[in-house]
């Protein structure tokens, strides 16, 4: 397998389905929107954006399954082989809102291990990618994560919760613990920004719990090619299905980790 080459196939894909999601914002209607659950939305964009890159990954890998957020490749099966896994519209608020942060998150994974990953960053139209082994990129151009070593130094990036609030107490002591700790804490809207972000140096770490696979998983591949460290909050567990995830730039994880470790249980 060509993993290089699949992964400039895959952004060509992602660039033109993005421009699909920036046509329909020009003209969207609020009234279109539908509630998978609490503060949960979801538009026939993401809808129609899913089902075109699934046919188009169809067409680039006819043997791999998928695991989707809207579900339009039917039941989702990680396979032993190859599996897809596609956020069509990470920050789907945002795009509701005419706030212009979202983005395209695809990953593939073989034998349960990322190998390709594209973040589209829709409004920017910027392609970050990775390979494994390969480095990462944003718009063909290799990007690292930065190097400065200490919170007091660095730009975090996070996420509320918006539907599971049972850990909100300990979620404001960390947020404020990192308001006080280093230059400036930001909360984009979209995971999968963030973790692209990461990867291209803009931020020096973030944290976010009750996440999906779809909505990291590229950006995962992304920072850990751009020379950064990924795990979940307190252990070097595997966050692609661990709910949480927590990226730096490797050199101030232990920092983040123990500032969360304060509160986190």
């Amino acid at each position: 397998m060509d993993y290089a080459q699949l992964s400039h196939d895959l952004a060509a894909l992602c660039r033109t389905t993005a421009g699909f999601i920036r046509q329909e914002a020009a003209t969207f209607d609020r009234a279109k929107i539908e509630h998978k659950g609490l503060h949960d939305l979801v538009s026939y964009v993401d809808q129609e954006t899913e089902r075109r890159l699934v046919a188009g990954l169809r067409q680039l890998l006819p043997e791999a399954g998928f695991i989707t957020e809207e579900g339009t490749a039917g039941p989702d099966s990680h396979t032993e082989g190859f599996t897809w896994i596609i956020d069509p519209l990470d920050g789907t608020t945002n795009f509701v809102h005419g706030l212009p942060v979202y983005s395209i998150s695809v990953a593939l994974t073989q034998h349960k291990e990322l190998v390709v990953g594209v973040v589209h960053e829709v409004n920017h139209d910027e392609s970050f990618r990775a390979v494994r082994g390969g480095g990462a990129f944003c718009n063909d151009q290799p990007i690292h994560v930065t190097d400065v070593p200490k919170l007091n130094g660095a730009l975090i990036a996070t996420g509320f919760p918006y539907k599971d609030f049972g850990q909100m107490p300990d979620y404001l002591q960390i947020l404020g613990t990192f308001m006080s700790s280093c230059q400036g804490l930001r909360r984009m809207g979209s995971a999968a920004v963030d973790l692209a972000y990461v990867a291209a140096g803009r931020f020096e770490g973030y944290f976010e719990f009750n996440l999906n696979s779809y909505d990291v998983a590229a950006g995962i591949l992304l920072v850990r090619e751009a020379g950064g460290h990924v795990t979940q909050f307190l252990t070097d567990g595997d966050p692609l299905f661990g709910r949480e995830v927590l990226a730096s730039n490797g050199l101030l994880h232990n920092e983040m980790q123990a500032a969360i470790g304060k509160f986190w249980r």
